[in-house]
């Protein structure tokens, strides 16, 4: 059976070898980016999700503070692996900055504290909501991406470079960009070791 959302879904790819040559322009891009970010559904309508879209120099900057960073943790001899997969990730177009604001958070704690407990949880599945739809959406466009987890070392750097607000945590980086590699095999587990239909 055809169906054009798990077709999206099976076209989505973590792609690692971008180039600055994508089919959208800039504002074209930052536009799908935050209508992905926008309809992507959040716990209690929260909208708590954040994202910071970065091209050009403000891009190149985001991924020297990478660097930096992780030169000042990572032992000099084995670095060079290290500064490889970094100017992967520089050398496409853009990168886009998940964000969850806490301010939503504990706004929700306070208003429901029967579901106190459950908000910071939520607040993960709305990033993560957020982060597939902008990964499927920008592969629906023919961009590729892939997804990024240098925080928390780098948050200070980040927060301070673009002054973005103290109750926005960072959660997750998606460099993207033009493809200029095959995907690797993508394989997948049993279907009978992941799933239960009763009917």
């Amino acid at each position: 059976m055809a169906n054009s959302a798990i077709e999206a879904f099976e076209n989505r790819r973590s792609q690692y070898a971008i180039g600055k040559d994508i089919p959208l322009d800039q504002d074209a891009t930052a536009e799908l980016i935050q209508k992905a970010v926008k309809l992507a559904p959040t716990s209690f309508n929260s909208q708590s999700s954040r994202a910071v879209i970065l091209f050009g120099d403000h891009h190149d900057r985001f991924w020297q503070i990478v660097l930096d960073t992780l030169r000042e943790i990572v032992p000099a001899d084995a670095f060079a692996p290290t500064e490889k997969k970094i100017a992967g990730f520089a050398a496409g177009a853009g990168t886009v900055l998940f964000f969850e604001d806490q301010d939503v958070v504990k706004s929700l704690q306070e208003k429901f504290p029967l579901y106190a407990d459950n908000f910071p949880v939520w607040s993960e599945h709305a990033t993560g909501i957020a982060q597939f739809a902008v990964w499927t959406a920008l592969s629906d466009a023919g961009i590729g991406a892939s997804l990024q987890h240098y925080n928390p070392i780098i948050d200070e750097a980040v927060a301070k470079e673009w002054d973005l607000p103290a109750t926005w945590t960072l959660r997750a980086q998606m460099p993207f960009g033009s493809h200029e590699g095959e995907f690797g095999e993508k394989t997948f587990m049993d279907d009978s070791e992941r799933f239960r239909v009763f009917a």
